[in-house]
């Protein structure tokens, strides 16, 4: 059974001439006090990742352990020394590739979030501007133009009765709102993925 990393000791902050990652050149304390705080603060982000990830990570048993053991520690000041735990400890490892796996983990969430935003745009152009339905359908020619007409219709009805109800309002979240969303994002998503079947495509080299 394996033992559970104990908590460090209050000077594990303190710093070591034998940290080659963080402090090659002899930097002045400041910069030496920020470098192990971002060393903590990936060594926080590190917890995020999912076990099969975490593995495949050159870290040490003792610092994969202590990884393991944040995920534990419940008070703000058993954490606080825990993190400078393992800033310690990331002071012998080259941080890099560990930020690099993070930043891949955490990506397809800006990617996702960064499309809600794109869907919202759309949805509020769409009901905003009679320009837009035109535009719309000659970039997403698959769209059903029946049903976005009619969803904008809908919404746009919504909203003239909500701004009557008390000017400047937000539009009511009713049905044909929400699903006026629901098919905007379908559409933008359906082109995302058109475009990354053409990248493949043109990216694949050709069978001799």
């Amino acid at each position: 059974m394996r033992s559970r990393t104990s908590l460090p000791p209050e000077n594990s902050d303190t710093d070591d001439d034998d940290a080659p990652f963080l402090d090659p050149g002899k930097p002045s304390k400041t910069r030496r006090k920020q470098a192990s705080h971002d060393l903590q603060e990936l060594g926080e982000a590190l917890m995020e990742l999912p076990a099969n990830r975490l593995a495949q990570l050159d870290l040490s048993d003792t610092l994969r352990d202590a990884i393991d053991e944040l995920r534990r520690v419940r008070s703000h000041e058993g954490r606080r020394r825990h993190l400078q735990y393992i800033g310690k400890l990331m002071r012998h490892v080259d941080p890099e590739p560990l930020r690099e796996a993070v930043a891949s983990f955490r990506l397809p969430s800006a990617r996702e979030t960064l499309a809600l935003h794109q869907a919202e745009q759309w949805r509020v152009r769409l009901v905003s501007d009679d320009n837009a339905l035109t535009v719309w359908l000659r970039e997403h020619p698959e769209t059903d133009a029946q049903t976005l007409r009619s969803l904008i219709r809908s919404a746009r009805k919504d909203r003239a009765e909500s701004e009557a109800a008390a000017a400047g309002s937000e539009p009511r979240k009713s049905r044909a709102w929400r699903e006026l969303f629901q098919l905007v994002k379908a559409g933008l998503a359906g082109e995302a993925a058109a475009a990354k079947d053409h990248d493949d495509s043109n990216g694949a080299p050709d069978d001799e």
